[in-house]
C-alpha cells in the first residue's frame, strides 16, 4: 500500500449486511469485507476503514445512500464520505459487465473504482448541524401528518357523499375541525336535526366560522337526506366515529409539530458562534422573502441545507426541479421539465411561488409577462421559482434581508 495518496472504499448498502471493497489509487484491490447492520457492525466498519488512514493514506468511502446510520457513523469516526446518485452507479456498472450482472461485491467494487476514476461525479458529505437534523425530521413528520390528514378526510368525504351528501355543502372537502366536532356529536341526519341552535352558535363561534350562521347550518342539517339500505347508515356511522377520532389525533399532532417547527426556526434565526460575523442568519434572510411561511422555510432549510450553505444556485435549481433537461441528438433538440429532483423541495417551492404570486406585485407582474409570452401556467410557475431562487442566493451571498422598496415599481407585462 502506498504511504501517500488516497485509498478508495466502495460500500454497498444492504438491509442485513454491508459489503466493502477497498482499492488504492492505482486500482489494485487491497481488501474486502462484509459487516452486519448493527451498532457493533457499523462501528467495526468505520474502524476498519480508519485503519487505512492510520498507514498514511486518506480513506475515501463512496456510498449511494447519502444519509442514515452508516453515513453518520462514518462521519462521526472522521472518515471522508462521498455520495453519488444510484442511477449514475448503474451506468458505471456497465464498465465491468454488459450482461447486466449485479451483486453486492460487484457494486462495492464499482463504487470504489468510480470514486477513483471519476471523483467529480461525487459530492462530499458533511455532518449535519444538530438543529438542522432535527428540523429535517420535524419537517418531514409535519408533511407526513398533512398527507395522513388528507387521506383521512378523503375517506370521510367518500362516506358522506354516499350517505349524507347535503352536509358537504358546509365543507366540501370535509377537512374542517368544526365539522368533525359536529359529526362526533351527531353522526346521522336524524341526530343532527335535533341539535339546538344555541349549541350550533357556540360551535361556529369557537371555531371562528363566519361564512354562514347557525340558522344556515340548521337548515342544511334538517334537509331530507338520501335513502340508503337499512343497516348501511349504522355501519357507516361506526366508520365515521373512528375516522373522527383519528382525524382529531392527527390534527392535534400536526399542531404540536408545527409549534416545534417554529421553535427550531427561531433557533436557526439566532446567530451561532461561527456566524457572529454575519448580521443575518440564513433562516432570517429566507423568511424575509415574500411567500415564505413556516413550513416552506422549514423544508427549504432542511432539504437544501448543503446548497444554501454553499450559495449554489445551480444545485438549488436542480434539487427543486426547476433546471430544465435538454436532450439533443443530431437535428433533434428537446427541452423538458426535470423529474429527477427532491420532491419535497419541489412541492415547497411550488407553494412558495403560488403564495408569492398572490401577495407580491413584482412576482405577479413577472408571472403575467411569462403568460403573455405564451408560456403555460406550469412553465410560468417554474419561471417564478427560478427568479425567486436567484434573488435568494444573492441575498444570502450579500447577507441582506429582502426589501421590496429597493426594487422600484413593478414592470407591467
Amino acid at each position: 500500500m502506498p504511504l501517500d495518496g488516497r485509498i478508495y472504499a466502495g460500500l454497498d448498502w444492504g438491509s442485513q449486511s454491508h459489503y466493502v471493497w477497498v482499492t488504492d489509487a492505482e486500482g489494485t484491490a487491497l481488501g474486502e469485507r462484509v459487516f452486519p447492520h448493527s451498532g457493533a457492525g457499523l462501528t467495526a466498519l468505520a474502524a476498519w476503514v480508519q485503519t487505512w488512514s492510520a498507514h498514511g493514506a486518506q480513506a475515501i468511502v463512496a456510498v449511494e445512500m447519502p444519509r442514515g446510520a452508516i453515513v453518520e457513523t462514518l462521519l462521526a469516526s472522521g472518515c471522508h464520505v462521498w455520495g453519488i446518485n444510484p442511477k449514475q452507479v448503474d451506468r458505471f456498472r456497465d464498465r465491468y459487465t454488459v450482461a447486466g450482472a449485479k451483486d453486492d461485491r460487484r457494486d462495492a467494487r464499482v463504487l470504489a473504482e468510480a470514486a477513483r476514476t471519476d471523483p467529480q461525479a461525487f459530492r462530499v458529505l458533511e455532518p449535519a448541524d444538530p438543529v438542522t437534523a432535527q428540523l429535517q425530521e420535524c419537517s418531514r413528520h409535519d408533511e407526513e401528518l398533512g398527507d395522513d390528514t388528507v387521506r383521512l378526510c378523503n375517506r370521510l368525504r367518500d362516506l358522506l357523499q354516499r350517505t349524507w351528501p347535503e352536509l358537504l355543502q358546509l365543507s366540501p372537502a370535509a377537512d374542517e375541525p368544526w365539522l368533525w366536532v359536529l359529526l362526533a356529536r351527531a353522526p346521522t341526519p336524524a341526530a343532527a336535526a335535533a341539535l339546538r341552535p344555541v349549541w350550533l352558535r357556540q360551535l361556529l363561534r369557537r371555531h371562528r366560522i363566519r361564512r354562514f350562521t347557525a340558522d344556515d347550518v340548521r337548515r342544511v342539517l334538517r334537509t331530507p337526506s338520501v335513502y340508503v339500505t337499512p343497516g348501511t347508515r349504522e355501519g357507516v356511522t361506526a366508520r365515521i366515529r373512528d375516522l373522527i377520532i383519528q382525524l382529531e389525533v392527527v390534527h392535534r399532532q400536526r399542531g404540536l409539530t408545527h409549534r416545534q417547527l417554529v421553535a427550531l426556526l427561531e433557533q436557526l434565526r439566532t446567530p451561532s458562534p461561527s456566524d457572529r460575523c454575519r448580521e443575518h442568519p440564513d433562516a432570517e434572510i429566507l423568511q424575509s422573502l415574500p411567500g415564505i411561511g413556516t413550513r416552506i422555510a422549514g423544508t427549504m432549510l432542511a432539504e437544501a441545507a448543503d446548497a444554501l450553505r454553499r450559495r449554489d444556485y445551480h444545485a438549488l435549481r436542480a434539487h427543486t426541479g426547476i433546471a430544465p433537461v435538454t436532450r439533443q441528438s443530431g437535428k433533434s433538440r428537446v427541452v423538458q421539465m426535470r423529474y429527477a429532483c427532491n420532491h419535497r423541495l419541489q412541492r415547497a417551492v411550488y407553494c412558495w411561488a403560488q403564495t408569492a404570486r398572490c401577495r407580491d406585485p413584482y412576482t405577479r407582474a413577472h408571472y403575467q409577462r411569462l403568460r403573455a409570452a405564451g408560456h403555460n401556467h406550469a412553465r410560468a410557475q417554474r419561471g417564478i421559482i427560478d427568479r425567486l431562487l436567484r434573488i435568494l442566493i444573492v441575498l444570502l451571498a450579500t447577507d441582506t434581508l429582502y426589501d421590496a422598496a429597493r426594487r422600484g415599481a413593478p414592470r407591467a407585462a
